[in-house]
């Protein structure tokens, strides 16, 4: 059994990673952190260009169908694009020893954003009614930079933010994303800061002890390519 103290496991995945196999990665993991055999685990990494449906996509918003692979996310919200140069950070956490409670969750994951892209001097920002972290352009222009879906299963998390460093912004124009059709997305680059993912994986794990577990340490990171699982 993992003791409850047990710090987080950080992965990192340099390649991007097949959709299906990243969920059949997470299922697992949380079935095991679920029985008690393994710990919390935040998961960076990128996918190939691809859609994801939440449980509230309208079909109507996927404007390309055959632009890119279309997979059923099983998580919360409509659609959203994934592709190289955007972070990716599955969060699969237990809530049943941090209050049983998914609004403060989402809160903390919003909070981890704005935190992150505070160490580049860009100010994220909720917005009542919509979902994710935006930025404000000026003259009423305002685009979305970190998207958040959120699954939670015996009260154990998965799913989580992606947060948009050097994406193909053009590769949004296959949905609407996010249901959202009359604010645009940005992106670190698109703000003219040129930045690595690697600094990226650094800001999140550093701002990530301020946000949830500002007295645990986080455990050691490592590169994982998860095969399909059973």
């Amino acid at each position: 059994m993992i003791n409850e103290t047990t710090a987080i496991e950080w992965r990192i995945s340099d390649n991007p990673v097949d959709y299906e196999e990243a969920r059949a990665f997470m299922e697992q993991r949380v079935a095991d952190i679920i029985d008690g055999k393994a710990a919390e685990m935040v998961w960076l990494l990128e996918h190939p260009p691809l859609y994801t449906a939440g449980t509230s996509a309208d079909p109507d918003e996927l404007v390309d169908q055959n632009r890119f692979p279309v997979f059923d996310a099983g998580r919360g919200g409509r659609y959203t694009y994934h592709g190289p140069g955007q972070r990716i950070a599955y969060v699969m956490l237990d809530l049943r020893k941090r209050g049983r409670d998914v609004r403060a969750h989402v809160h903390n994951l919003e909070a981890w954003v704005i935190a992150a892209l505070d160490r580049f001097n860009i100010r994220g920002e909720r917005r009542e009614g919509r979902v994710g972290i935006w930025v404000d352009r000026g003259q009423g222009r305002e685009d979305k930079i970190g998207a958040i879906g959120v699954r939670v299963r015996h009260w154990v998390t998965f799913h989580g933010i992606s947060l948009n460093v050097e994406p193909d912004l053009s590769h949004y124009e296959g949905i609407v994303p996010c249901g959202i059709s009359d604010q645009g997305v940005t992106s670190l680059i698109d703000l003219g800061l040129p930045v690595a993912i690697s600094e990226v994986d650094s800001v999140l794990q550093e701002t990530w002890q301020e946000i949830f577990d500002p007295q645990l340490q986080t455990g050691g990171t490592e590169e994982v390519t998860p095969s399909p699982l059973p």
